[in-house]
């Protein structure tokens, strides 16, 4: 070798050595390109123009007594002191619907319960997955059929898991077998108070759901389908017995609590997945080539 570095020009080994730094470090930007996590914020804290709310009773669009409120970039949902339910549970839908990615929030629960809340509504909300068309729901519908991330406050003293699931029309898989009941509870701890708590699911279409807290699995399932009850008031066309729920929208609810969130991020695992693309990721599982960008 050092011989025949000896017969090179100076100059071209100069050259040469430049162009295989410029490879080496275009190799290294790309490689860590392709490992950067492109979480994207659901919303800015400043409008809702991204989510349409739907109360049972109302028309898709309608923000009943101004319940979702986007104030000091908290994304919030707030009752008065005269308000009182009935019956007219609400949700709030994002504008796109998603497959396959991982989702984080960061909520907590505050202040009193709305007069005459169900009892079981008390610091109850939840991130529902793979929820139906807004535009499907019916008039009167009280829950989307949907997966329900159901996120719990403890009252102060008793043992009370978060990160549960709860299926408004839906069935799923646990542990090789057809789960039917409505809500399952978790395996995590409990929060109480008013404190922040931090809550990520993985979604992997039909295949796969995880609901994490603290970095541990504490609930998955896999298999999700229509089915069961405890949807009331929903059109006939939405709901078709036995079809796979592999992929759908993400909404929190109005259940009687008053609740912040503080951020809802979003990391698709869905998109381009070749690798001579400009926007390929390696943590796509997921391939969607019609977004690949050259």
């Amino acid at each position: 070798m050092k011989n025949l570095c000896a017969k090179i020009p100076h100059g071209l080994l100069y050259i040469l050595a430049i162009i295989a730094l410029v490879v080496f470090n275009s190799c290294e930007e790309t490689s860590k390109h392709n490992n950067e996590e492109e979480w994207v914020s659901l919303f800015d804290g400043a409008n809702y123009d991204d989510w349409t709310p739907k109360f049972a009773g109302s028309e898709l669009g309608v923000n009943y007594k101004d319940r979702f409120v986007f104030e000091d970039s908290l994304l919030s949902v707030r009752y008065t002191e005269i308000d009182t339910f009935k019956g007219n549970f609400g949700h709030l839908y994002y504008k796109d619907k998603f497959s396959h990615y991982k989702l984080r929030a960061k909520y907590r629960f505050v202040g009193e319960q709305m007069t005459n809340g169900p009892g079981w509504a008390f610091r109850n909300n939840g991130l529902m997955l793979h929820c139906q068309e807004p535009a499907s729901l019916g008039l009167d519908q009280d829950f989307p059929i949907s997966l329900e991330l159901q996120l719990l406050g403890g009252g102060g003293t008793d043992d009370r898991t978060t990160a549960n699931l709860c299926t408004p029309g839906t069935n799923v898989v646990m542990n090789d077998s057809l789960f039917t009941p409505h809500c399952v509870s978790s395996v995590s701890k409990t929060y109480h108070g008013d404190q922040w708590v931090e809550v990520e699911a993985l979604v992997l279409g039909d295949s796969l759901v995880q609901h994490i807290m603290e970095d541990q699995v504490v609930l998955e399932f896999t298999n999700p389908t229509v089915g069961g009850g405890n949807v009331g008031g929903f059109k006939e066309s939405a709901f078709v017995e036995g079809i796979p729920l592999k992929e759908g929208y993400i909404s929190i609810q109005a259940e009687t609590h008053p609740i912040d969130f503080e951020s809802i991020e979003l990391l698709n695992l869905c998109g381009c997945m070749d690798e001579k693309a400009k926007n390929y990721k390696d943590y796509y599982v997921k391939a969607d080539n019609s977004t690949c960008i050259y």
